[in-house]
């Protein structure tokens, strides 16, 4: 079961626990109802429509308001640390919610006493919260861009406030140097997966994928399309494909949905997603056989 937990931009949305469907524009959890722009709810949205097209059920996921004082995320803390060995979730994937360090830790504590340890996603303010806290070896993968990579390799960037200071970082030549840096200072999960025009893949300090095809300049002006990457990893992985391959398929899934949507500035997060059914029917089978060569090549003495 792949559990997503988050916030969304609003004051009157209590703790919502529950299967996810996509409707439209709309994304509904439970008796609420989330405009699918961008943020905690593109990244379900994706999800579930990954997760619909394996035949896999749909993403659990925590959803709570916070308007930027805290208390929904720490709600959702909270309500983590009380019951994640209880869900038993195979995938946790953490997204948008106040970075509180000391919280983060409890989190990451409360999964180590599930009988399995789930495999642990962090992007977003909840990476933040990981690496500030000393934590991100614990977690399996995060999904920064360039400017959160630049965040985590940087070892005097002691808590999430110290973000700021890499906002416009954008010298992706650069992204070898961070990635060995990150790994180097303990700051990142063992999987890395840096969006961007040109996308990277890393593991264990090494970088093993960079896919920059179909070229669709137009996505890093759509709200989410970072966040769909790592809703589709997420599903991916709960789905039984190992961290990289689930990498590689999601990143190829979201710059040809970017395709097939024809996508312009103008273009909503929802209407890439919608695409996703056709561009893995088209493209999956593909996708996953090639995963399976460059793991062999890989290999290879």
């Amino acid at each position: 079961m792949l559990l997503i937990c988050g916030t969304a931009p609003r004051k009157d949305l209590p703790l919502t626990e529950g299967e996810a469907i996509l409707q439209g524009d709309t994304l509904r959890i439970g008796g609420a109802e989330i405009p699918c722009t961008q943020g905690t709810a593109a990244l379900v949205s994706a999800a579930g429509a990954t997760l619909a097209f394996l035949r896999q059920p749909a993403p659990r996921t925590l959803l709570v308001g916070d308007d930027g004082s805290g208390k929904g995320s720490r709600l959702l803390y909270e309500h983590l640390i009380g019951n994640l060995p209880r869900i038993a979730p195979q995938v946790v994937v953490l997204h948008y919610m106040l970075p509180v360090m000391g919280l983060m830790r409890k989190v990451s504590e409360s999964a180590s006493k599930a009988k399995k340890r789930p495999f642990m996603i962090a992007d977003a303010a909840a990476m933040y919260a990981a690496k500030a806290a000393g934590i991100a070896r614990e977690f399996d993968l995060f999904t920064p861009d360039l400017s959160e990579l630049a965040f985590l390799a940087d070892p005097q960037a002691t808590h999430p406030a110290y973000v700021s200071r890499h906002l416009f970082e954008s010298d992706s030549s650069r992204i070898p140097e961070l990635v060995a840096a990150a790994y180097a200072h303990g700051s990142a999960a063992r999987t890395l997966v840096v969006k961007g025009s040109t996308d990277h893949i890393a593991q264990d300090g090494r970088i093993v994928e960079r896919l920059a095809e179909p070229n669709i300049p137009a996505l890093e002006a759509i709200g989410g399309t970072g966040d769909t990457i790592s809703g589709m990893v997420g599903a991916l992985v709960s789905a039984g494909f190992d961290a990289v391959t689930a990498a590689r398929i999601a990143v190829r899934a979201n710059r040809t949905a970017g395709l097939y949507a024809g996508a312009t500035p103008a273009t909503r997060i929802w209407q890439v997603i919608e695409t996703l059914p056709r561009v893995f029917a088209d493209h999956l089978d593909k996708w996953a056989r090639q995963a399976v060569d460059r793991k062999i090549e890989r290999s290879a003495p």
